[in-house]
């Protein structure tokens, strides 16, 4: 059998190169346009890859091909209209970029709390609320220039949903916040796993959240682990995707056991089920996810 000559192997490895970019592309969450979503945004091709910033905290930018993509967390608080992505290039330019934020209606939900003080905190457990505030604020704002290994995550807990995201909350018919996050029921004590790859950002026991995770994987992308029996990991350490991170508890301001799991995007918090590869069944599908909600 005839060997390749170099100029034929040269020109195969400078053919795997040129398709390179697109065969390593990462695979980005559903575009969703609205408050508490995700904008995905072209930005121009560059030999060089710009910066973005929305409302003066860093975007996310991925390689696409040649081109840009800018992966946007859009806040629930964000007002459906006109709003102004700001682009850095390489050379220090400033461009704009214009995109369009629809509404969406989010359903309420009415909790009841037996313990009042997790309804009415007294006046030291707003001193402790005041202080954890601060760390938990700073883990959700992460940064790192690394870019995330994929935008598609594994569940971190096999269970059914007991509370979508961004349900207008009431706690003993007193409105709280949105609720931040997505309710997976799981008994207590079932293994929690990181859903991809990253660093902990920090862990900590709080006031509402209970015993809490917080995963770094990349350009703000951040995910929040709540009300756990047990923490498995320590701050710095880092995780692969499936690798087991603490349990399944019920601790800080709850009904019942269960995982709340929350996901931060440019300080942003999103629909983690725009990330997910592939979603869990509905809570009224399962009975098993009565009475597992937080206040979150």
């Amino acid at each position: 059998m005839k060997k390749p000559t170099l100029t034929r192997s040269l020109f195969s490895i400078i053919a795997a190169l040129t398709f390179l970019p697109d065969a390593l592309a990462i695979e980005l969450p559903d575009a969703a346009p609205v408050p508490g979503g995700v904008a995905l945004l072209e930005l121009a091709a560059s030999e060089t890859p710009p910066s973005a910033t929305l409302n003066g905290k860093p975007v996310m930018v991925l390689a696409n091909g040649s081109a840009y993509t800018a992966v946007v967390g859009l806040p629930l608080a964000t007002k459906p209209g006109t709003h102004t992505l700001k682009i850095k290039e390489a050379s220090g330019k400033v461009l704009s970029r214009k995109f369009t934020v629809t509404d969406k209606t989010y359903q309420s939900q009415h909790i009841t709390i037996k313990n009042k003080r997790m309804v009415n905190p007294e006046k030291r457990d707003m001193e402790r609320i005041g202080r954890e505030q601060g760390q938990i604020k700073k883990a959700l704002a992460s940064w790192n220039e690394q870019s995330p290994e994929t935008l598609r995550f594994l569940l971190p807990v096999e269970g059914p949903v007991s509370s979508p995201f961004g349900l207008r909350r009431f706690f003993n018919e007193q409105a709280r916040r949105p609720h931040s996050g997505l309710d997976l029921a799981a008994a207590e004590g079932t293994p929690i796993k990181a859903p991809a790859s990253g660093r902990i950002a920090d862990t900590g026991e709080f006031f509402f959240n209970g015993n809490t995770v917080f995963i770094d994987h990349g350009q703000g992308l951040v995910t929040m682990y709540c009300h756990m029996s047990r923490i498995d990991v320590e701050p710095g350490q880092q995780v692969a995707a499936g690798e087991v991170i603490g349990a399944v508890g019920k601790t800080g301001r709850v009904t019942g056991a269960h995982l709340h799991w929350g996901v931060s995007l440019n300080d942003a918090r999103v629909d983690p089920m725009l990330f997910l590869k592939q979603l869990p069944p509905a809570a009224e599908e399962q009975t098993s996810a009565k009475g597992s909600k937080d206040a979150n």
